[in-house]
């Protein structure tokens, strides 16, 4: 699955380069954007690790992932005003990033021998929480406490590739479908303004 590895990899530099931009839009300094784009990358990743106790976490033992974030940054800077027209590429990319990190989260928490349950919610952990750990770090009510659904498509793409796994030995072809269903059921909530608060705005 050696895609996968570098589908990864350009995830997380999707996600350095997110955290980057929400950084110089709040006017941080250089180290402050490093920073916001570095745990944006990594951040639902560590926790994942440190929760289920894999240690030194993923990222510790790949420098792969370092050099992503730095390529990220620099993306970020050289090319911010062409990223910023390009919003809807940066969405596909980003949502094609959570829906792979939710799967790898999976993925890692059943090699664990974690329960189904536990090890969907970790990988919800996986592609969310970096980006909860930017929006603190801004001042920013995190996405996933927002009207927009987000962490419930993780979770529906999560169970979607579990429930795969167990009627197909295609595993390429479960994590496409998985994947695919976390930016379908995103891109159509937007388009339609779905969301699961219950309460009337006034």
């Amino acid at each position: 699955m050696n895609w996968i590895y570098f589908v990864d990899l350009f995830g997380t530099s999707v996600f350095a380069i997110s955290g980057v931009l929400t950084a110089m839009q709040k006017k941080f300094d250089i180290v402050g954007t490093l920073i916001i784009g570095f745990v944006t990358a990594i951040g639902g990743g560590t926790i994942r690790d440190l929760l289920i106790g894999r240690v030194p976490v993923g990222w510790l033992q790949n420098r792969s992932y370092l050099i992503a974030i730095v390529l990220g940054y620099a993306v970020a800077y050289i090319f911010k005003n062409k990223i910023i027209q390009w919003k809807r590429s940066m969405f596909l990319f980003d949502t094609i990033g959570i829906g792979l990190f939710t799967i790898l989260g999976i993925e890692i928490a059943l090699d664990y021998d974690l329960s189904i349950e536990y090890s969907i919610i970790l990988g919800v952990i996986s592609a969310c929480f970096g980006g909860v750990t930017r929006d603190v770090l801004t001042n920013e009510i995190p996405l996933i406490f927002r009207k927009e659904i987000y962490a419930t498509a993780c979770f529906t793409g999560g169970l979607v590739y579990v429930l795969l796994t167990k009627v197909s030995s295609f595993t390429n072809l479960n994590i496409v479908v998985a994947i695919a269903t976390v930016i379908v059921i995103r891109y159509l909530a937007i388009r339609n303004k779905w969301s699961l608060n219950f309460y009337k705005e006034e």
